[in-house]
């Protein structure tokens, strides 16, 4: 699976949460405004940019950043370790977007981490495994991460929700120290603000076999790269920092776009970070 994002892509949101013009970064990387621009547009360039000095001005780890525009992906992920957890694709106009569904393995109980833009596929993956939908959790309330709501509520009436929605009812907030049972899984939330008001992080812990705990992040950070925050990326990055990246390397990131990574490797090579 490529990175949601590539080289171009990554600059191009440090530069919007920084406020550097494209003029003082086109000169910070020896390119010119047109190079600068065709390289935010593709993640290629003609000429081989100063992503050190670049890197410096947006706000970015320069030798992370490099190690980006060379090819860096993050290891592939046998999901065979959770057997009761399923990655679910969904494509609309060209934007990809995942949602995660867990299950208990003896009372079969379920809980999604998003929808996607249908929930068809989330019915089809109930159904194969003789799982029952009891909980959806939200991680922030994008259109692409709940177009397919209205379809589980119609089809699970009695579903208990999970948000940070502000507009909310009482009942569907998240509280901070929540535990939610599933089974013997454990589910608790962090509040990771910034890409959008409400955005959360689930954490599920538990599994079977003494399997790696599992955060399930929606936007706050992708594969080598993080969700769009323009008016609010510090506060992106430091709950990414106090809320994701403290958790154990081996803690499986499950991000609303992109391929699965781990904590282990954002830290070592997430140019934001």
């Amino acid at each position: 699976m490529n990175l949601e994002d590539h080289v171009g892509d990554v600059i191009r949101k440090a530069r919007a949460m920084t406020g550097v013009t494209a003029e003082a970064a086109a000169k910070a990387a020896g390119l010119s405004a047109e190079e600068l621009a065709g390289l935010e547009d593709s993640g290629k360039s003609a000429r081989k940019p100063d992503y050190r000095t670049l890197a410096a001005l947006v706000g970015l780890n320069g030798a992370k950043l490099e190690t980006l525009a060379a090819g860096w992906l993050p290891a592939p992920t046998d999901l065979g370790t959770w057997r009761e957890l399923r990655q679910i694709t969904t494509t609309r106009g060209g934007n990809t977007v995942h949602c995660y569904l867990i299950w208990d393995e003896v009372t079969r109980e379920a809980a999604l981490f998003d929808t996607g833009f249908e929930a068809e596929a989330v019915f089809k993956v109930l159904e194969e495994n003789g799982a029952e939908l009891k909980h959806l959790f939200i991680t922030h309330s994008h259109h692409d991460h709940i177009e397919g709501l209205p379809a589980i509520k119609e089809r699970f009436p009695t579903l208990r929700i999970h948000t940070d929605t502000k507009g909310a009812p009482p009942q569907h907030r998240n509280r901070r120290n929540d535990c939610v049972h599933l089974g013997s899984l454990r589910i608790t939330n962090r509040e990771t603000p910034g890409h959008a008001e409400d955005g959360v992080t689930y954490l599920i812990g538990n599994w079977p076999d003494d399997a790696a705990h599992v955060a399930v992040v929606g936007d706050a950070i992708f594969a080598g790269s993080m969700g769009g925050a323009k008016e609010h990326g510090e506060l992106a990055k430091a709950k990414v920092r106090e809320q994701i990246l403290v958790l154990p390397p081996d803690t499986l990131i499950c991000s609303g776009h992109g391929p699965l990574t781990t904590v282990a490797q954002e830290k070592a090579s997430n140019p934001f970070f």
